[in-house]
């Protein structure tokens, strides 16, 4: 018969699922995906406890999937944790883990009094992981790796410990089983977020108490046999781990829009905005200090003419090649921003004086006289670029940035005037 009582809890489970499916899918945070499959799988699990007491193979096969689906979402949101996920032997890790709690869930479900069985399924929770690293013992080990191989192989000497006592309930081992799973996740996420926010803190708390329950319960069903806990209590640090993970993704979502509101979106630099408050910044630390400060106004040749001869995609691609040189070249402590459609700007901080500023502004436009290959195209181009110092100049950012732009004009126009005259000279001579 259909355990109808389940219902209520698969229904809120699917429903914080969906949830999470929604806010995830307008988001890119990187574990979202792995999230959401093991709510999936959580789904699964309320679903397949609905039909245990069905009599027969399927009954059983619930049992068996009501218990390996718990293991595997903890093993998904571990993996959705893990930085190094993309490397093969995390990917054999993650496999490995998988299959030895599902087997190990079958041997004590199928073949209870197999004593050898149970042994051989609880040796591999060390086995396998240690395997795994000797096979990858001449790459880089990461802690959170050996972290993992360490429980693991307290796992498996706790599992063979508890099978030899004699009359051992399945329950029990199951319990360490998911215990120790969920307790995975709690260092898994403590290591990953090691900045807690409240979507971090509310996860990581969700899953210790996720694992604390299969500790927790057992000890109350020895010392207080009569006193009886509604299943909902038990569910509790699920909902508060679905909720930390909405949080989590939501925190990333403004913390994005924060970095756009900031920033360009083609090459990545700090947007006008943010140049504005850090000139402001520069300029009122070089007044506090006494020191100087210079502002260089970056206008590219002949972007128009790449823009129109060989499209926005190959102009988009100048700007982000620019970009990348001038971040190259530019010290950490100074400023590059995009400031306009071809206009970048650069500020620079003490210890800065108008020879250095003018080194630097040659050695920028000396980077963009070089041909740049963008995909099947080279570009040539170049830079006119005017410097205002901080306090000779002007002593605000507006009159700073009104200097800069009059004498990068006076270059441009300068440069012009020689283009002029050259095209003028060889028209000459051809003639």
């Amino acid at each position: 018969m259909i355990d109808f009582s389940k219902f209520p809890d698969l229904i809120a489970i699917a429903l914080l699922t969906c949830a999470f499916a929604s806010v995830a899918r307008r988001n890119d945070h990187p574990g979202s995906g792995l999230w959401l499959l093991g709510w999936c799988m959580i789904v699964l699990h309320f679903l397949a406890m609905m039909l245990i007491r069905i009599p027969g193979w399927v009954g059983n096969f619930s049992l068996l999937l009501t218990l390996s689906t718990l293991t595997w979402a903890g093993t998904l949101f571990m993996r959705a944790t893990v930085a190094y996920r993309h490397e093969r032997a995390s990917w054999w890790m993650c496999v490995s883990f998988l299959g030895a709690n599902t087997f190990y869930i079958a041997t004590w479900l199928y073949w209870p009094a197999s004593a050898w069985m149970h042994n051989v399924a609880a040796a591999q929770f060390a086995i396998l992981p240690l395997v795994i690293v000797y096979s990858q013992q001449r790459r880089k080990q990461h802690r959170l790796r050996w972290a993992f191989v360490t429980q693991n192989c307290l796992l498996a000497v706790v599992l063979l410990a508890m099978q030899q006592m004699l009359n051992q309930p399945a329950h029990l081992v199951f319990n360490v089983l998911l215990f120790s799973t969920y307790l995975g996740c709690c260092y898994h996420f403590a290591a990953y977020y090691r900045k807690l926010t409240t979507g971090a803190f509310i996860s990581l708390f969700g899953f210790l108490a996720w694992a604390l329950i299969f500790a927790l319960a057992p000890m109350l069903h020895c010392w207080f046999p009569h006193l009886a806990i509604e299943d909902e209590v038990w569910n509790l640090p699920k909902y508060v781990v679905a909720a930390g993970m909405i949080l989590l993704v939501l925190e990333r979502q403004i913390e994005h829009n924060e970095y756009l509101a900031l920033h360009d979106d083609l090459t990545g630099l700090p947007n006008r905005r943010l140049f504005q408050d850090r000139l402001q910044s520069a300029l009122a630390r070089a007044r506090r200090h006494r020191q100087h400060t210079a502002l260089l106004l970056i206008d590219l040749n002949h972007f128009k003419q790449v823009n129109d001869e060989l499209g926005h995609h190959i102009g988009d691609m100048l700007l982000k090649r620019v970009g990348v040189i001038f971040q190259s070249r530019i010290r950490c402590s100074d400023t590059v921003a995009r400031t306009g459609g071809d206009e970048f700007s650069v500020i620079l901080e003490e210890p800065i004086s108008r020879t250095d500023a003018e080194r630097v502004a040659q050695a920028l436009a000396e980077l963009l006289e070089e041909p740049i290959e963008l995909g099947d195209y080279t570009v040539h181009t170049g830079a006119s670029i005017g410097i205002a110092m901080f306090p000779e100049d002007a002593l605000t950012p507006e009159t700073l940035a009104i200097a800069a732009d009059q004498r990068m004009y006076d270059v441009k126009h300068e440069y012009r005037q020689m283009e002029e005259d050259s095209l003028a000279l060889l028209t000459d001579e051809l003639s």
